[in-house]
């Protein structure tokens, strides 16, 4: 049982890169070599995903206790929907150890909630049900909503099932953790205590984290900055890779 942890890139800035439910570090592969030049990139398959094989189900302080001991001092953390939760619960609990926070499509509070824009707790339930009856669409499903209203749904889509086809998928098993720490994870009351530099990265079309949620999460944080990207979904990073790398590097020169 070992996490796959794979560095490369000729910055002086290490970047550690966190995927979202489902997927695995591939799916960072369309900007690695804009992103190279300027980072020493970290791409790490979350435990029980990918090629980090042989971890059962976790909670979301499991999941981030098996990434600390990895993790390089003074690093940027970067983390895309699920790895999003992740990331900001490395700093809440390391906040020695990062220089800076970035969120890509995530919420501090994916389920919806008394005055709290997310994701409706019958449709993560109805994911859960799926799994066991049909993996694979349900899977495929989930990854047809996070590209759901852009002009490169389909290929977008396309992009997001090859990149988990590319590695071992995850088991039922390690797909309901993920979805039970989407369906219950609430961070908002500790991001006013955040010691970092953040930048928080939305698609304005994201089906799963309403952009109705940015102006909230503002206040809650009390600081960083929020960037709503026009045209993008939930994987900004697949749908408009250029400016999304400028925005990691412009934020990355300024910390």
């Amino acid at each position: 049982m070992s996490l796959y942890w794979h560095r490369c890139g000729e910055g002086k800035t290490d970047l550690v890169l966190l995927h979202g439910w489902g997927l695995n570090a591939e799916v960072w592969s369309g900007v690695l070599e804009r992103l190279r030049p300027h980072f020493r990139l970290h791409l790490v398959d979350l435990p029980g995903y990918g090629r980090s094989q042989g971890y059962s189900a976790m909670t979301l302080e499991e999941m981030t206790g098996t990434l600390l001991p990895h993790l390089p001092e003074n690093a940027l953390i970067a983390g895309w929907s699920l790895g999003g939760l992740v990331a900001t619960r490395v700093v809440q609990i390391a906040p020695q150890k990062v220089r800076g926070l970035v969120t890509i499509s995530s919420s501090p509070c994916f389920s919806e909630r008394e005055q709290w824009p997310g994701i409706k707790p019958t449709v993560l339930e109805g994911f859960r049900q799926q799994l066991s009856l049909h993996f694979e669409k349900t899977v495929e499903r989930f990854m047809a909503l996070q590209t759901l209203g852009t002009g490169s749904a389909r290929q977008d889509a396309r992009q997001l099932r090859e990149v988990i086809l590319s590695q071992p998928l995850p088991s039922a098993d390690v797909l309901n953790g993920g979805l039970s720490i989407l369906q219950s994870a609430d961070l908002r009351a500790g991001l006013s205590a955040l010691k970092v530099p953040v930048l928080r990265i939305y698609g304005a079309l994201d089906a799963l984290v309403p952009v109705a949620i940015v102006p909230k999460v503002d206040q809650y944080t009390g600081h960083g900055q929020s960037l709503i990207i026009p045209k993008a979904g939930h994987a900004p990073f697949i749908s408009h890779p250029e400016l999304f790398c400028q925005q990691l590097i412009d934020f990355s020169s300024d910390l």
